[in-house]
């Protein structure tokens, strides 16, 4: 019979030994884990393992069980959702209710061409497949997303102030076209897409539209549609479609795509935050995508429209205290972010990355530029101003013909001879 002594040197292995172990692992093997830890000079086994639980706990929610699953080329994957069990009816205000029906279009909607030739998505052009009907794409969320944002607070989000004012001391960098002075209910543009250089993960190149109300303060309102370029949101360089929005200058409200609860979608076609394709080519093809924003007149939620002329949701309009009745200004173009990470400002590209003076086929356009009014009717632009608060490194130029109404050409390379 074994002596107790010989019992205490088989004991079992601690539990909390075993997860140190896990975790140290997963640091070693983790670059992005690892690399942090070398930059703290402090690795603290229990500080991580919470991490990871959080960040678990944190997909749990967000990622919703899914009736299908299909796998995108570019390595998404697509979870086919039950529409009411989508993040937006986690909202205490949305729980137990269900997706609106499709509301009134504006007047004047589908003249000028202006609903884009196309709005393909990697995951279904090569696949061939959709999500069922009753059930809304969402790209699954995974543990590496996560990792890549500073914290869980700041993942899904665009934390920083204001959207274009004092843009000077900001590292946000922007090519634009607005109208203001007035009530808007709504905005539409034909976008050209383009797969522009980022050169630092925690910088992005967006082009997009804007409607906002509320002051440049803290009580700031903003729905935002377009397509990004971000490596540390989605981990790769592809352009895809998104959104976001804010009720508070983007400090505690709001979120990219479906990584919070406001936005419902309805269409089972299109999933936010995935790669878009085809995209356009330098002196070659060309490919715009069709974005539409407005307020459904019966019930004052905001709307969006994508490609030519799918329905993806509403914007519930309880979300927003300004933007519950008009926006104030509406804005269209591109923006970057310059981290000046190797002391100097960034090479990312804006738009096609060349300056608009270089015309069709190589600098990004927007076309057939439109708002709606009071009346819920699409009208053309008046008193258009330009803004390029970095002319050198990104500019922008503006025109209108009898084919594409009111356009633009912007973008930019950053970093030349000129913008040092």
């Amino acid at each position: 019979m074994a002596s107790s002594s010989s019992f205490k040197s088989y004991r079992p292995i601690p539990i909390l030994f075993i997860f140190v172990a896990f975790v140290c692992t997963r640091v070693l093997s983790n670059p992005l884990l690892s690399d942090s830890t070398s930059r703290n000079q402090t690795f603290r086994p229990r500080q991580e393992l919470q991490k990871l639980k959080r960040i678990r706990n944190y997909l749990n929610k967000i990622n919703k069980p899914a009736v299908k699953t299909i796998q995108s080329p570019d390595g998404d994957l697509i979870d086919c959702v039950l529409s009411h069990l989508q993040p937006a009816f986690d909202h205490p205000l949305l729980k137990g209710q269900k997706p609106l029906e499709p509301p009134e279009r504006p007047k004047g909607h589908g003249s000028l061409n202006s609903t884009g030739n196309g709005g393909f998505q990697l995951w279904t052009e090569y696949s061939g497949e959709l999500c069922p009907e009753g059930t809304v794409p969402i790209r699954r969320t995974t543990e590496k997303d996560v990792l890549r944002a500073d914290s869980i607070r700041r993942f899904g989000r665009r934390i920083r102030r204001g959207v274009r004012r004092d843009t000077m001391s900001s590292d946000h960098e922007h090519a634009v076209a607005f109208v203001n002075g007035d009530q808007y209910y709504g905005a539409k543009a034909s976008i050209n897409v383009w797969t522009p250089r980022v050169t630092d993960q925690y910088e992005f190149s967006l082009s997009q539209l804007w409607v906002i109300s509320g002051t440049f303060g803290n009580d700031l309102n903003t729905i935002e549609a377009g397509w990004q370029v971000s490596p540390e949101l989605y981990g790769d360089n592809y352009p895809r479609f998104f959104t976001y929005w804010t009720t508070d200058a983007y400090q505690a409200t709001g979120c990219y795509n479906l990584l919070c609860s406001g936005f419902v979608q309805i269409n089972n076609k299109i999933a936010i935050g995935a790669a878009i394709s085809p995209r356009s080519s330098y002196n070659s093809r060309q490919f715009d995508i069709g974005i539409m924003i407005w307020k459904d007149p019966k019930h004052g939620h905001w709307w969006l429209e994508f490609g030519s002329g799918l329905l993806v949701g509403y914007w519930p309009s309880f979300l927003f205290s300004h933007l519950q009745s008009h926006a104030s200004m509406i804005q269209f173009g591109g923006e970057i972010v310059n981290t000046k990470s190797m002391g100097y400002h960034t090479s990312t590209q804006m738009g096609s990355g060349h300056f608009a003076d270089e015309g069709f086929g190589k600098a990004s356009y927007f076309r057939n530029l439109q708002v709606v009014d009071w009346d819920n009717s699409l009208i053309p632009l008046s008193n258009l101003h330009l803004l390029a608060d970095h002319p050198n490194c990104y500019d922008i130029k503006a025109g209108k013909n009898n084919v594409w109404g009111n356009y633009f050409y912007y973008g930019g390379p950053g970093r030349n001879s000129r913008c040092p």
